[in-house]
């Protein structure tokens, strides 16, 4: 039986069709330029960077003296920075180009990793961490759409390398953080730097020099605030802030209740980084194929916060593999709400605004919600004496995300967009 589909320009495919159009996505892949492969390449360094730090979290709290409160701002400063930024980085990549954003950015983690690495306290890596912050989001914000626009051919294979990117980096990090971790805490910061060093001078020899400005889309700084006035945009980012902090609860909190070395916690989340890129390129689409874009988002919560109900259960008995578990289980639903949490909130804003607007508006919120939960979340803690907490108030947040989402309108239930799991991706 063939099965036949609309796609995007209106024109009717069929199943037959789109199996003989793999082998020229695949073709497109190969002959992507150099500049594309350059910036994947480096994405996927600093996707890395992400959870580079969860496995070696225990063995700095050793090495440093460092208090748990402590301990978790090296995630809350990284996010609080992102959240600020992506205010930023349109206007950025205007002003000053993609290629000069895109290198700034990478040099700003060489920098900021690198000092990391000599860090003699755990004020001064905290510090670092807010440079490291604001290069990442200088580069990732920019990366999508530089590799969108110097794509040759098939666009979803550009789509595609970018994903394999986040993929790659979000399970090989904690890994790599892990191996050299096990030698001494210091070391999967100067790796890092090493790596980004690499990349950065790739990107500035090799990328194609920036157009005039002129030739880009002008995106002011307030833009993405002004279009936060629209009700069900407003309403569906709340819902993926409190998601969010619920997210951050397990990336920052997970490794001070497990106290693994540094190998195991990062084969904990290697697995949870696997899980999240699967089930964000292939179960989300499927699923919002099934069920549609906000109720495949409401199940998702709902399981996040049956998740973090069983990492609570496990921190409450000291049963550390329960913990575990959980960590690795969360990259199910979390790698699902990646993809159609930004699609559920695109389509609520009108043709008139630009998509990288409201992606830059809804991230804003996304962030904050991360930034203040990593903050918060030793806090709780200490001030109930139950390490317990931090889990029960992950479970609080999807519920309160869980009746956001479900006062969203959403116009109309479309095919998941193909750049929806690159959250806060900038187009210029």
């Amino acid at each position: 039986m063939t099965v036949t589909e609309h796609t995007p320009s209106g024109t009717v495919a069929s199943g037959a069709d789109q199996a003989a159009a793999e082998p020229s996505m695949l073709a497109s892949l190969r002959a992507q330029p150099r500049a594309v492969w350059i910036t994947a390449f480096a994405a996927v360094i600093a996707f890395m960077g992400i959870g580079l730090v969860d496995p070696i979290l225990h063995s700095i709290a050793e090495a440093l003296n460092a208090p748990p409160e402590k301990l978790t701002l090296l995630f809350g400063v990284y996010v609080g920075v992102q959240c600020v930024a992506m205010l930023l980085t349109g206007w950025a990549a205007y002003r000053f180009g993609p290629r000069r954003t895109l290198t700034v950015g990478l040099g700003l983690i060489v920098v900021a990793a690198g000092v990391s690495a000599f860090a003699d306290n755990i004020d001064q890596l905290i510090a670092y961490r807010v440079i490291w912050g604001l290069g990442n989001a200088l580069f990732l914000a920019t990366a999508l759409a530089f590799i969108v626009q110097s794509a040759v051919g098939n666009r979803n294979s550009a789509i595609m390398m970018y994903e394999a990117a986040l993929g790659i980096g979000l399970a090989v990090g904690p890994l790599l953080g892990a191996t050299l971790g096990e030698w001494t805490w210091r070391a999967p910061f100067a790796g890092t730097a090493l790596l980004m060093l690499a990349g950065a001078v790739l990107c500035a020899v090799m990328l194609p020099a920036d157009g005039p400005r002129s030739e880009r889309v002008r995106v002011r700084i307030v833009d993405p605030l002004k279009v936060l006035r629209n009700r069900t945009l407003f309403v569906t980012s709340v819902g993926s802030a409190f998601y969010t902090g619920a997210l951050f609860t397990v990336i920052a909190w997970a490794p001070i209740a497990m106290g693994l070395r540094p190998i195991y916690a990062g084969l904990v989340f290697f697995g949870w980084g696997l899980l999240t890129a699967v089930a964000g390129v292939f179960v989300a689409p499927l699923l919002a194929k099934l069920v549609g874009e906000k109720a495949g988002v409401m199940v998702a919560i709902s399981t996040y916060g049956l998740v973090m109900v069983l990492a609570g259960i496990g921190t409450a008995t000291g049963q550390v593999w329960l913990i575990g578990l959980a960590v690795i289980l969360s990259g199910f639903p979390s790698g699902v709400l990646n993809t159609l949490f930004t699609d559920v909130a695109m389509s609520a804003v009108g043709g008139d605004t630009p998509r990288s607007v409201s992606s830059a508006g809804f991230s804003f919120l996304r962030w904050m919600g991360a930034a203040i939960a990593a903050v918060l979340v030793a806090y709780l803690a200490k001030w109930t004496g139950s390490e317990a907490t931090p889990w029960w108030f992950a479970t609080g947040y999807c519920v309160v995300a869980l009746g956001a989402v479900s006062l969203a309108k959403v116009a109309h239930d479309r095919k998941v967009a193909d750049d929806a799991a690159l959250i806060g991706a900038e187009e210029f």
